[in-house]
């Protein structure tokens, strides 16, 4: 417990702390940030800072720790970084016009959700602090990056809850205290959560939370019905929090956008992981992505934009059809494309810049960089008169707005190359306030009068080696030797005496001093005032210029889109509402990148009604997970509004797609491997619809060889049976290749391998009908196993091959079995051949050459007569 302190500063510091207690507080002391306590202690841990102490007027000493102002970034993005919410304390009066304690107050808190500083942000990314409420089957997400000032609501199914969720990736999430239990998912994914208490989720103090902040009297002017109390609820809460931790205010955040179920196709976490969308799956080169292949933006909105929208395909259809005409229509026209990239180039984040103005953080760096990137918006419009939008290109180009007003005011009043501190250099242009140049001019032209004096004072004396001079405690100053002290004129009035000289002053120096040290100070104040003035005059032009950003960043996006298509020859999917999924010489977007142009080998793919569940089979390496993932990313691409790596390409509009592809245990919640394969495939059997995409990749390897067929087998009766979901499946159980004999809607397909000299060439070619081989052995070869290995390796796969065919030839065969429910079974009974019941009868040591001769003659017959049997019997089956 922290003792009380008796000084009235470290009373100050109590008072405060305690209304900041789960903070790390940095206390301004003059150009330093102290911290006392545990937080001290903490920072001192963390931050590799040399802990000290301090006495606070009791008998304990206080331990300390502090961070220099001009390096305090780093050390809050350290803290942040590491989950800790930091709350910083300025002082909020001039300490030298303060009368005893300098007023302190917390000007804001810092969290990993919500910050404005460039060293805690990514300009690629949005970074997202949520709330969260749930009713029962009824999810409620609210949204909102500080810094930009967008604020997303988000109605969604409890079980989708998750990836609802993880498409916004937020840093810190809210929650009732009461509701935490429930998130363990969230609790999982390493995201900070801030549990607060429950009635601040109240939709009655939520709705007026949210009336408050817009001015509004009611909520249906901001899209909220009657039904919405988990929107409302999560949105107030959202509000509250962060009017805590931004005292100043927060009235830069835009109007909610509120998102029902059924616009966006929500992805789990496997399918974000497993097509590697925005992560890959091994850290580290972030262009082996979907987002790395796409992303050719220019501007911090349009790289933003971009990784939303590859998160969040569309399943309208109108929608996706209005993003691929403007997509097409600078594909059509690559010279407008380049014009139009050139013109982004150099346009910075006017987002985030205008938020910063709004909230008076904006340095006159920011401002400047506001106005230049206004100032290039013209160009845009130039480059777009030389074709004809459609699409979305035509509704932002309609509303384009230049803001040539903003960009002039700006380049009116601010310099050039601003200095980042207002005092470190000039920052008001010559020309805005005529009092101003006159000030600077008195300023100037009284530094050029002293050094007249200096010549003047010299003729008049005849002291070569006077001089004139400033401190800071004497002023301005005549420095005179002791050998000249004869000379010195009687209207020499001395202030200090030296071991080898006297100072003096003089009235006409007093003067000169007079002038330009007011008129340095009036520059400073003259030029803060115009700067505040102006970021205000930006800051009230806040949804004027979130406006602007959003056009960036779709015209940007498109144009991304747009070059990809034309460079990588991407075609436009033919988009349509019916079942088929139709890719002719379909690729891997991010593999062929990685290959030689030319080297990857295409492939088609049809899944329609009458085949809508497709058996790949294969070996290992031989590319059926590629085939798997380039389908996948083929859709999700086509639902984005991009075009697609094929030569042609009809696809259907889908309202899910499902990748289970490889696996991993989960030590955390003390999963398998096996167990976590189950419990995805789970999700999709009970998630996926007619209209959903499956992609399924080696189902059951996690067991044994039998129970892993088994479940495979049933999965698959299932999607065919009762999902009837567009599904592929990629397996080594060749077993499997036998559901196409007893499912109508089943095909088989196989990546080709040429096998020559004893060593196998894979085709990476799709084709009809199952592999007859696993070539595990060649494989294990090419992987470089030693050849002692490969040798017993292939000495036991001939003996078990002959077991198998014993087994075959005693009738244990697949086959379809019928069974008291009338499901198909997936083994029938093994039925013991005649002849091995006589076999087993036999006495060899009473049977003489003739009668072996003859008996082996009548087992021959018995066993081909039966096996013409077994043949006719499967035949009528």
């Amino acid at each position: 417990m922290t003792p009380p302190s008796t000084t009235p500063l470290m009373q100050q510091y109590d008072e405060i702390k305690a209304r900041h207690r789960d903070a790390i507080l940095f206390f301004r002391m003059g150009d330093f940030f102290e911290m006392f306590y545990g937080d001290a202690e903490t920072a001192a841990r963390v931050l590799g800072l040399t802990l000290t102490s301090r006495n606070n007027g009791s008998a304990a000493a206080v331990p300390l720790a502090g961070v220099p102002i001009r390096a305090a970034g780093e050390y809050v993005r350290k803290l942040v970084e590491r989950g800790y919410r930091v709350a910083i304390c300025d002082q909020v009066e001039d300490p030298s016009a303060a009368k005893g304690i300098v007023r302190r107050a917390v000007i804001e808190t810092v969290t990993p959700g919500a910050t404005f500083s460039d060293d805690l942000l990514d300009g690629s990314r949005n970074t997202f602090l949520a709330a969260v409420v749930q009713l029962q089957e009824r999810v409620g997400i609210a949204a909102v990056d500080l810094s930009t000032g967008e604020f997303r609501v988000i109605e969604a199914r409890a079980g989708d809850f998750s990836s609802s969720l993880a498409r916004i990736g937020p840093r810190e999430v809210l929650v009732g205290a009461s509701a935490r239990p429930a998130l363990g998912a969230v609790t999982d994914s390493g995201v900070l959560i801030t549990e607060r208490p429950d009635w601040e989720f109240d939709v009655g103090i939520s709705s007026r939370e949210i009336a408050e902040l817009y001015g509004v009297a009611g909520l249906d002017g901001l899209g909220f019905g009657a039904e919405d109390d988990v929107l409302i609820g999560a949105a107030g809460a959202l509000v509250r929090y962060l009017r805590g931790l931004q005292p100043g205010g927060i009235a830069h955040l835009a109007r909610p956008v509120i998102e029902r179920p059924g616009g966006v196709m929500p992805l789990d976490d496997m399918t974000r992981r497993n097509l590697e969308l925005v992560e890959p799956l091994r850290s580290g080169d972030g262009s082996s992505t979907l987002l790395g292949v796409m992303d050719r933006t220019v501007t911090p909105m349009g790289a933003r934009l971009l990784r939303a929208r590859t998160l969040a395909p569309l399943t309208d259809r109108a929608a996706i059809e209005a993003r691929l005409d403007a997509v097409t229509v600078l594909a059509s026209a690559p010279h407008v494309c380049a014009a139009l990239q050139a013109s982004l180039e150099g346009v910075r984040d006017v987002e985030r810049l205008g938020a910063k103005c709004a909230t008076g953080r904006a340095t006159p760096r920011d401002v400047r960089a506001l106005g230049d990137s206004l100032g290039m918006l013209d160009s845009v419009v130039n480059a777009m008169s030389r074709t004809e939008p459609r699409g979305e290109l035509a509704a932002a180009m309609q509303l384009w707005d230049s803001a040539a007003d903003l960009a002039a005011l700006v380049a009116a009043t601010v310099v050039e190359r601003p200095p980042v501190v207002i005092g470190e250099g000039e920052t008001v242009a010559k020309g805005r306030s005529q009092e101003l140049d006159d000030l600077r001019s008195i300023a100037t032209g009284g530094r050029d009068s002293i050094a007249a004096l200096q010549q003047s004072e010299r003729d008049r004396t005849r002291i070569a080696s006077l001089k004139v001079g400033h401190n800071r405690v004497f002023g301005y100053y005549i420095e005179v030797t002791n050998a000249n002290a004869h000379l010195v004129p009687a209207d020499y009035q001395r202030r200090q005496t030296l071991a080898g000289a006297e100072r003096y002053v003089t009235p006409a120096l007093k003067e000169y001093e007079e002038k330009v040290l007011h008129a340095t100070e009036r520059i400073e104040r003259l030029e803060r005032e115009i700067f505040d003035e102006l970021r205000a005059q930006l800051g009230s032009a806040i949804v004027r210029l979130q406006a602007i950003a959003a056009r960036i960043a779709v015209l940007d996006v498109t144009a991304s889109l747009a070059e990809v298509a034309v460079r990588e020859r991407y075609v436009r999917p033919e988009m349509h509402d019916g079942f088929e999924f139709e890719v002719t010489s379909g690729r891997h977007p991010v593999v062929e990148r990685m290959m030689p142009r030319e080297q990857f080998i295409p492939n088609d793919v049809a899944l329609t009604p009458e085949a809508r569940l497709l058996v790949v089979t294969g070996p290992n390496m031989a590319g059926k997970s590629t085939v798997l993932r380039q389908i996948g990313l083929q859709a999700l691409m086509a639902h984005i509004g991009s075009f697609v790596p094929a030569s042609r390409a009809r696809i259907g509009v889908v309202d899910r797609i499902f990748t289970r592809v490889g696996a991993s245990d989960n030590l955390v919640r003390g999963q398998s491997t096996f167990m976590v394969e189950m419990a995805e495939t789970s999700a999709i059997l009970h998630t996926a619809t007619a209209r959903s995409l499956v992609l399924l990749d080696e189902i059951g390897r996690g067991t044994s060889t039998w129970d892993g067929l088994s479940i495979a087998w049933a999965v698959s009766e299932h999607l065919h049976n009762r999902v009837g979901a567009k599904t592929v499946f990629a397996t080594h159980y060749h077993e499997l290749t036998q559901l196409a004999d007893e499912l109508p809607a089943v095909r088989n397909l196989n990546v080709g391998v040429e096998e020559r000299d004893g060593r196998i060439r894979f085709l990476h070619r799709l084709r009809p009908g199952g592999a007859d081989r696993s070539y595990g052995i060649e494989v294990g070869r090419l992987a470089g196993l030693p050849e002692p290995v490969l040798g017993r390796a292939r000495s036991l796969l001939a003996v078990l091959e002959q077991e198998q065919l014993a087994v075959a030839m005693a009738g244990g065969t697949l086959r379809r079995a019928r069974r008291d429910d009338d499901q198909l079974g997936l083994f029938g009974s093994v039925r013991e051949h005649p002849v091995v019941d006589r076999l087993r009868a036999l006495d060899v040591n009473h049977v003489t050459p003739l009668e072996a001769l003859t008996l082996l003659a009548g087992l021959v017959a018995d066993a081909r007569q039966e096996d013409a049997g077994l043949a006719e019997e499967n035949h009528r089956r």
